[in-house]
């Protein structure tokens, strides 16, 4: 695959039916191995060993609705008390990161409400706080890793 914009990790691979499969440490399977799962693959481990987010607190590609249209997200990061600390959104490395992709991201949070928006195609990543007062986002050079 593609080399990324993140640390280089350890994956755990197979083939089976001529397709290649990455094991997904989140939801402890392997899943086929595509351009988007190899960015949402590095930025789950990007979570766990840079951030230092737990393993327990991360969920990865479960359903939502957004104005009555069933989606889902990419990943999703809780904080102890349950609440979402933050939304990722990953894109294939041949899409670009277009303002439509910071639209996307922000329909998911109208029902999500996370503290901190990340988005990613694994070459390049833009970070933002959440202002809610405001109603608007303030772009960061980095996300809290994290705290207990």
């Amino acid at each position: 695959m593609q080399r990324l914009d993140f640390p280089v990790y350890d994956f755990r691979f197979k083939n089976s039916e001529n397709k290649v499969y990455i094991f997904d440490v989140i939801r402890k399977k392997f899943v086929v191995l595509q351009p988007e799962e190899w960015v949402r693959q590095n930025a789950v481990q990007f979570l766990l060993h840079e951030k230092k987010y737990p393993k327990s607190l991360i969920n990865v590609e479960k359903q939502i609705t957004v104005n009555n249209i069933k989606k889902r997200y990419d990943i999703v990061v809780f904080d102890t008390m349950g609440d979402i600390a933050l939304l990722v959104e990953c894109k294939s490395p041949q899409i670009a990161i277009t303002q439509a992709t910071f639209d996307q991201i922000a329909r998911y949070n109208m029902q999500l409400n996370a503290k901190y928006l990340m988005v990613t195609n694994g070459l390049q990543h833009f970070y933002c706080k959440m202002d809610y007062e405001v109603e608007n986002y303030v772009f960061l050079k980095h996300i809290p890793d994290f705290s207990r």
